[in-house]
């Protein structure tokens, strides 16, 4: 389905001006005071102390710096919203007013963006008396490679704050701005790392028979791990291994004792997942019997891929019609190679998972650019989202 920028009228009628420049001064603050996984410190009081002034239910704490604000409205289901808190390791180099304030860490994948949106839904239905039910909003930290979303179920997200279903959406800069994109099944990728050791026997570099070069060993590697995707995976499945990493060697003239190299593995189905798994094991000791090399694969198991269940996908995306009309709601959407720890609740709970698009004319970095900020257009978009999809999933019984 290809998608074109909608006319932004969301809701009935637009959301209070008053409601919009909160939302964008939360973003902005935010967006200045970046912190990382589990360190979201100042990130967490400011969304509980805006989710306590609503008059909403407060817990902190929960995996160390999440937040759940609840709001009650008599007798019907439970949702959960989830939007998360954390910054990148990185610089940023943009020129906003708002830019980090903190040398290495900044918002480069919008969670600034998410937060502020759900904590204008918030403050949008703690108002709002057209529902009925309860709404959990999930404001979970360490997305970036810590899995802060298996931190909050292992800590008992859904035994302390029950749900019959929880949802989540992400900014997306290459979708067309206020577009919404999702589907059935697998939104995500599975993704995992590994780190190989490759001990050989070092030398001197004009004489290599002397030793067993782990250069060369690790090169053989490289070439051998594409052939994993190329030759052990159907051309209609999708695999993707990427070496990201190569270090060895600390002079011209010696040939080092030992290599190390790490890499990722992405993957949409679980049995992919498991066959790259026990095929780069076995290409290991085939290079390690022919080299005379010890190598050792170390294999961390990452985030599992996002599965949207199909009742939740249809209601997510029959909220998004309601915001920007039906033909700029794609359901059908192609999965994503990034990964997403989101997948964990939806390991624990059915729901759905929804990318808003946040494209720019003209200069519009991607996200985890040094140059990315989220795009404050598409704040009214994702809080009216929430609003609709709070509204239509808690509809007072007749």
């Amino acid at each position: 389905m290809t998608l074109t920028p909608p006319t932004l009228a969301p809701l009935s009628g637009p959301l209070p001006e008053e409601l919009l420049s909160r939302m964008r001064a939360w973003r902005h603050d935010i967006h200045t005071h970046p912190e990382t996984a589990f360190t979201e410190h100042r990130t967490s009081r400011l969304a509980a102390q805006a989710l306590a002034n609503m008059g909403l239910e407060v817990r902190q704490g929960l995996a160390a710096t999440g937040v759940v604000g609840t709001l009650r409205r008599g007798t019907g289901p439970t949702i959960g919203l989830r939007a998360d808190l954390d910054a990148l390791d990185m610089h940023e180099l943009g020129d906003a007013p708002h830019r980090s304030a903190i040398h290495g860490k900044m918002h480069g994948c919008g969670h600034d963006g998410h937060t502020a949106m759900l904590l204008g839904a918030a403050q949008y239905l703690s108002q709002d008396e057209s529902f009925s039910g309860t709404v959990h909003f999930i404001f979970q930290p360490a997305e970036e490679n810590e899995g802060g979303g298996r931190v909050m179920v292992e800590a008992g997200l859904f035994e302390q704050f029950p749900c019959d279903a929880v949802f989540a959406l992400h900014n997306s800069p290459n979708l067309p701005l206020g577009t919404f994109s999702t589907r059935t099944g697998t939104m995500t990728s599975n993704s995992d790392t590994f780190e190989i050791a490759i001990v050989g026997k070092g030398s001197h570099a004009a004489q290599p028979e002397a030793g067993i070069d782990p250069i060369v060993v690790s090169s053989q590697l490289v070439a051998a791990l594409q052939a994993i995707v190329s030759r052990n995976v159907s051309a209609v499945d999708s695999l993707i291994v990427s070496v990201t990493q190569i270090h060895g060697g600390d002079t011209w003239n010696v040939i080092p004792e030992e290599v190390v190299l790490r890499g990722t593995c992405r993957s949409f189905r679980a049995s992919t997942r498991t066959r790259a798994e026990a095929r780069i094991r076995a290409v290991c000791d085939g290079i390690a019997t022919a080299s005379g090399a010890k190598i050792e694969l170390r294999y961390f198991a990452g985030y599992p891929a996002c599965v949207n269940t199909t009742r939740e996908m249809e209601l997510a995306a029959s909220a998004a019609r309601r915001v920007v009309g039906a033909q700029h709601v794609d359901t059908n959407c192609l999965p994503r190679t990034g990964s997403e720890d989101f997948a964990f609740m939806l390991e624990q709970c059915p729901g759905a998972y929804v990318f808003l698009g946040a494209a720019r004319e003209g200069d519009n970095p991607p996200l985890h650019n040094p140059y990315y900020d989220f795009n404050d257009e598409i704040l009214p978009l994702g809080a009216a989202y929430w609003i609709e999809l709070v509204r239509l999933i808690l509809k007072p019984a007749l």
